[in-house]
């Protein structure tokens, strides 16, 4: 029986080349947004969670001390040295394994993330438990992932489903807050960007099952009339863009507080 790991790996060995060189996904503008919402710094210490292709890792590493990404794929973590190589990063660290749970020391880094990777998760509340785990006290967890609006949630993650059947579910703003607090994390602060792009583009860059890219194609046309997908789907000379909204968000783990005597 194929399990939800290797489908993972399915998936993201064949997508490593072209999901880390699409143009939505290598948006500068939206890494800086992202380096700069988490406030870090020349002193701060990256871990990125399920870093596929290292575009997280290597925009914090022009700011940080060191970033570290992990992800289970090989043919991803190989994309990133390239990444790394091609603007002559020194100050980064990869690691292949799997996220539950992290490899890492209890507070080892000052800013954990993860981007594109939480409706790929079974189980996303332990992702973000661990994530606070290896953070320092008062350190940030930064989740950054599609967050379809609540009306339009389910026929989005059908989409998805049907272009990746590695992923599990995006999930809708409120639920990444309610994993924040389930998790003893403060509600994060947020932000937005959109991930724009065209479908062709889209399921060029993805391995649907065979007969799926029809289905696909058929639910972003109907989507034009109603934005049922929730993703601004509209024609530019005669094909279909679309424009995701993705949720940044970040919250502080709270520092140690020491008991009163008595």
């Amino acid at each position: 029986m194929t399990t939800h790991k290797d489908s993972i790996l399915d998936q993201f060995t064949r997508q490593a080349v072209p999901f880390s060189t699409a143009t939505a996904i290598k948006d500068e503008a939206a890494l800086r947004l992202i380096v700069e919402f988490s406030g870090a710094g020349p002193d701060d210490t990256v871990l990125d969670v399920a870093c596929g292709g290292g575009l997280v890792v290597c925009a914090f590493a022009k700011t940080v001390r060191h970033a570290t990404g992990i992800d289970l794929t090989p043919a991803m973590l190989e994309q990133a040295r390239k990444n790394q190589a091609a603007q002559g990063l020194t100050n980064i660290t990869w690691k292949q394994g799997d996220v539950l749970p992290l490899p890492f020391p209890d507070a080892s880094f000052s800013i954990v993330t993860s981007r594109f990777a939480f409706h790929h998760f079974l189980d996303p509340l332990a992702v973000l438990k661990e994530m606070k785990r290896v953070a320092k006290p008062g350190g940030k967890v930064m989740v950054v992932d599609s967050a379809p609006a609540p009306d339009r949630a389910d026929a989005s993650s059908r989409a998805e489903n049907l272009r990746d059947p590695s992923q599990v579910r995006a999930m809708r703003v409120d639920e990444h807050k309610s994993l924040y607090a389930k998790a003893g994390l403060p509600e994060p602060r947020l932000t937005w960007y959109r991930l724009e792009s065209e479908m062709e583009a889209l399921i060029a860059r993805s391995f649907p099952n065979p007969g799926d890219d029809d289905k696909i194609r058929a639910l972003f046309r109907a989507s034009l009339a109603d934005d049922a997908l929730g993703i601004q789907t509209r024609l530019v000379d005669s094909k279909i863009h679309y424009r995701s909204p993705v949720a940044v968000m970040v919250a502080n783990r709270r520092p140690h507080t020491r008991r009163r005597p008595g």
